[in-house]
């Protein structure tokens, strides 16, 4: 004996629909099982709540029909039914019927002869929207079609099990394989269109059997969507401990088996029904001239744990979890919020690719996050020659130099005529704590005896990490003779494609100002230093404009800038320093999808992007099965702002109007500039069908010449009221059902208000009166029924 399942009979159905109850569609049969396959599915993960996720239940394209007869040969290799094997599943062939296209299974069919089984399977699940994988293990777990080895006709006639109550033979309308799978594809569909007019519904507390036998018992079954409560409608029963210990085989007498086989056959079969891939974002990678630090948030929509996270550095990956608290995250998604995750990885200077990816929680396939290439700098010393005295016999040079890098002192490498001496620069400099952050302990003083005539002096900053040291200052110093310019380069910076360059000079022999001569990759442009520096003036004596600036734009790659104190007199010039630039190429847009949501036929898709290029709003491509709109990201975002750096407005956000069944939304960040868009992420989302108004007509009467009636209609998708359209005699009139209906909402969770009542005057006679539920939506409105009353 097989698992069956089957529909109530028609009068019994239209009964329970009127007193607006809700009623099981199905029941199991709980003896004999077919014979399991050589896997053996973890019936530990069976989650009676959640079968299988919406995604595998209605994937109608999960396979061609080369795929499910590659699927039915290999299943069925040991099948000898008929002298030739010509009744086996995978050879079976039958003529089709032409069904017309409906809600239900908009598709229709149109018929052929000599159809095979795997051509059905496949049109039927092209033409319903329902996964050919479901129906392949309906066909397995009802009658045992797939793997037996020995079909017969009552097999076939009874295939899906559709029609076939436990307490009742089966009805004859219903028979045929063909038959078969189309009625249970669309009795599928039916859950979906009409979930309140059904015993189980997602989303709700059910009180599922553990057997078509009362005595034994039920259990409270949060059923958490719409696929596994159709499988309960389908099959009334969830699987007791004695069941699901048994594996394939037999539990007690108060076992059922229908959905414990579906679950394991398709487990066996294709893999996890109820797993879905992890998701995830990496929100920054930055990084310093020692480490990368990648950080993000990812998790398994399958579970409110925290699941592994494995970030790859030019292919060497580390395994750590994501369990740091996200509440961002956990108010979106709903899966709690120890999600975040966060990764220091010590790195050489240079180019290097990360890659993170969000591990599956069970099976299935992890997720790709993002790869990026990401260069890990070595910023190179700066710092300055604030003054250089000379007394007959001596030398004198003070200045500062830090690494920032780090905030402790670094070396100086003082170079006279080629001899070097080493000194630490850690004396207090306030002046650079205030301009740089990185403390006080930055300055230095050197002293040494020289001949008289001139030297060669020269000054290097030395990196605290292995990379290149900078040279800070190199002059010629006549003891005793013409002075030579004294100045600094104190500020060098890239704004895109500008590099400006900044700072001081003076010639000691004068207090008018000098010229300032800035080479950047050898060419040179003469600037004069008569900017106003007081403060120069106050510590040095100078005159007081000596301040020097310039701006050049410039290719990416790396620049040499080097700027010369011009000597006003005969004597040598000052190099005040060299510094090495890098100007970016173009970079990349950055952003995150934040939010996709469908209500009802609204699918809403939000985030934020911008362009590291600019502080300026940038746009978002947005993609909906690849139709494409362009979005200005400017909403408020002060949160990327401050995180980032960016400006101010960022976010974006579109709505769009979709049908029924699953979208791709894809959402592109547009470079302002000549570089590539960013691909921001690509999500699915399943919207379903419109449903149809609810209600009755509860009361209908006749006073005075005064015809009222009255009753109860609400939309299940909206809980705003809704209208009745109420038809006397074939004259119409508008109705809104707004009337506190407190024990509706109760019972079916709608809005509160959802009470009609009308009232017209009629003369003596027999009057019709019909009521209409009026869809919000797109969908069909609903009769609420006609009746028929003398005045």
């Amino acid at each position: 004996m097989t698992t069956r399942s089957h529909v109530l009979g028609s009068a019994r159905r239209a009964a329970l629909l009127l007193a607006a109850a809700v009623a099981a569609v199905g029941a199991v049969a709980v003896l004999a099982l077919p014979a399991p396959p050589a896997a053996a599915a973890d019936l530990s993960r069976f989650d009676p709540g959640y079968i299988i996720s919406d995604e595998n239940f209605w994937d109608a394209g999960a396979m061609d029909v080369a795929g499910v007869q590659a699927f039915l040969n290999a299943r069925g290799a040991s099948c000898t039914g008929g002298s030739d094997g010509s009744a086996c599943l995978k050879n079976v062939r039958t003529d089709t019927n032409t069904r017309p296209a409906d809600d239900r299974c908009r598709g229709g069919y149109t018929g052929r002869s000599g159809e095979s089984a795997a051509e059905i399977v496949v049109r039927v699940a092209q033409s319903c929207g329902v996964s050919p994988r479901v129906l392949l293990v309906t066909l397995q777990k009802e009658q045992g079609l797939v793997t037996t080895t020995a079909p017969t006709a009552g097999k076939y006639r009874a295939a899906m099990g559709f029609g076939c109550p436990d307490t009742a033979a089966c009805d004859s309308k219903y028979y045929g394989f063909f038959n078969q799978v189309y009625q249970a594809a669309w009795q599928f569909r039916s859950y979906a269109l009409t979930p309140t007019r059904w015993q189980h519904r997602a989303g709700v507390v059910n009180n599922v059997r553990f057997h078509p036998d009362a005595g034994c018992g039920t259990s409270a079954v949060l059923i958490r969507n719409q696929a596994t409560a159709g499988l309960y409608n389908y099959t009334p029963y969830q699987p007791n401990a004695a069941a699901l210990a048994a594996g394939y085989g037999t539990g007690n007498a108060c076992s059922a088996y229908g959905n414990r086989n579906f679950f394991a056959y398709y487990s066996d079969w294709f893999g996890s029904p109820n797993g879905v891939p992890p998701i995830g974002v990496v929100d920054a990678v930055t990084a310093n001239n020692s480490a990368i630090t990648v950080q993000g948030w990812a998790l398994d929509p399958d579970t409110t744990d925290p699941i592994g996270v494995h970030v790859y550095v030019d292919g060497v990956g580390t395994a750590l979890v994501a369990d740091a608290p996200r509440p961002d995250v956990g108010a979106v998604h709903g899966r709690g919020d120890r999600h975040g995750f966060s990764h220091t990885s010590p790195q050489a200077p240079g180019r290097h690719t990360v890659c993170t990816f969000a591990i599956n929680a069970g099976p299935g396939a992890n997720t790709l996050l993002e790869c990026r290439d990401v260069v890990v700098p070595d910023a190179v010393p700066i710092g300055g020659v604030t003054s250089v005295t000379t007394t007959g016999t001596s030398l004198t040079m003070t200045g500062w130099s830090l690494d920032p890098d780090t905030s402790a002192p670094n070396q100086v490498h003082v170079y006279v005529d080629g001899v070097g001496r080493a000194l630490t620069a850690d004396q207090p400099r306030p002046d650079i704590a205030a301009a740089y952050g990185l403390g006080d302990k930055h300055g230095f003083t050197f002293t040494t005896d020289l001949a008289p005539g001139a030297h060669q002096v020269c000054v290097f900053g030395i990196n605290t990490a292995a990379a290149a040291h900078t040279l800070l200052d190199c002059r010629t110093v006549t003891v005793g003779a013409d002075r030579a310019p004294v100045g600094v380069i104190e500020g060098v910076s890239v704004s895109g494609t500008q590099v400006s360059v900044s700072g001081w000079t003076f010639d000691p022999d004068t207090t008018g100002p000098t010229q300032a001569h800035i080479y950047i990759d050898g060419v040179g442009a003469a600037v004069l230093a008569d900017g106003p520096r007081a403060d120069v003036a106050a510590v040095f004596g100078a005159g007081p404009a000596s301040g020097y600036a310039h701006t050049r734009t410039l290719a990416p790659g790396d620049h040499q800038v080097c700027v010369y104190g011009i000597n006003t007199g005969k004597g040598p010039h000052t190099l005040l320093g060299c510094r090495s630039v890098v100007v970016a190429p173009d970079r990349a847009p950055v952003g995150v999808i934040e939010g996709l949501t469908l209500s009802g036929t609204q699918l809403s898709v939000s985030g934020w992007t911008f362009d590291p290029d600019t502080t300026g709003p940038t746009q978002a491509h947005i993609y909906i099965d690849g139709v494409g709109a362009a979005v200005t990201a400017d909403g408020a975002r002060p949160d990327v702002a401050a995180v980032f750096g960016a400006g101010p407005r960022t976010g974006y956000a579109h709505t769009r109007t979709v049908g029924p069944g699953t979208h791709q939304v894809c959402v592109y960040g547009i470079s302002t500039g000549p570089g590539p868009h960013t691909l921001l992420g690509c999500r699915s989302i399943t919207a379903t069908p419109d449903r149809a108004p609810v209600g009755v007509i509860e009361g209908l009467s006749v006073t005075g010449g005064q015809l009222s009636v009255s009753g109860w209609t609400f939309d299940p998708d909206t809980t705003a009221p809704t209208q009745a359209h109420v038809y006397i005699d074939g004259v119409g009139a508008a109705v809104t059902a707004d009337g506190p209906r407190p024990d509706v909402a109760a019972v079916f969770g709608s809005g509160p208000a959802t009470g009609y009542a009308h009232t017209r005057p009629v003369a003596p006679g027999t009057h019709q009166v019909c009521v209409y539920g009026i869809n919000t939506g797109t969908g069909p409105h609903t009769l609420l029924g006609c009746r028929t009353l003398t005045s």
